[in-house]
């Protein structure tokens, strides 16, 4: 349930972790789960130590990331920086480690190192023309950090290949593009909505 939940509604997909835990506080997946909950609800302590209770029992490093990012959101950059250059980064997969460099960058955006945010997405997986579920997040925020120096015409070419690789919609890419092209949308319901009570509001005037 907490999986099925915490997309769409994070609140409800807590209220069952925190069922889970008194349930079966000593089961890894549990301590997980609940960390993820918390963490969707930015309950970043609780989501920490969740995630170190977890790690304590699996021995796993696969967490590294979403820890570290906790500590930002916990406002210690500093510490997620640390945490980005430590043994265990080493141990993670690709998609570990390109989630590493998501966060280390957003770490010195928060120390207000524009600049070398920039530097630290900076990588062979940025760099390259394959595809990869990691793809679309590292464009886009790549771009966001390029938009954020002032870097304009580079962030919209960040911005359109953030959305060519983008299938799922799971960035709001195409949005921030069309914003830098000056493109409005209108929703074509709600425009048909206002049509419809200004030819009610006139029927009613001529009756």
């Amino acid at each position: 349930m907490v999986a099925r939940l915490i997309d769409e509604d994070p609140e409800g997909a807590y209220g069952y972790s925190k069922v889970a835990l008194r349930l079966a506080s000593r089961v890894a997946a549990v301590r997980e789960a609940a960390g993820f909950a918390a963490y969707a609800n930015q309950k970043y302590s609780e989501a920490l130590s969740e995630f170190r209770a977890a790690r304590r029992m699996t021995g796993s490093v696969d967490l590294w990331p979403v820890m570290a990012d906790c500590e930002r959101g916990l406002g210690r950059p500093e510490k997620a920086l640390d945490m980005a250059g430590a043994p265990e980064v080493h141990k993670l997969d690709k998609a570990g480690q390109v989630e590493m460099r998501l966060v280390a960058a957003g770490a010195r955006r928060d120390m207000g190192q524009l600049d070398a945010a920039i530097v630290t997405l900076q990588s062979p997986e940025l760099a390259s023309s394959s595809v990869q579920p990691w793809t679309p997040r590292l464009r886009y925020a790549y771009a966001d950090a390029l938009l954020a120096a002032g870097r304009e015409t580079e962030a919209r070419e960040w911005f359109a290949k953030a959305v060519e690789s983008d299938r799922d919609g799971s960035t709001d890419a195409s949005d921030r593009l069309a914003e830098l092209d000056g493109v409005d949308f209108v929703d074509a319901l709600d425009e048909s909505e206002s049509d419809n009570e200004e030819e009610s509001d006139e029927g009613g005037r001529q009756g």
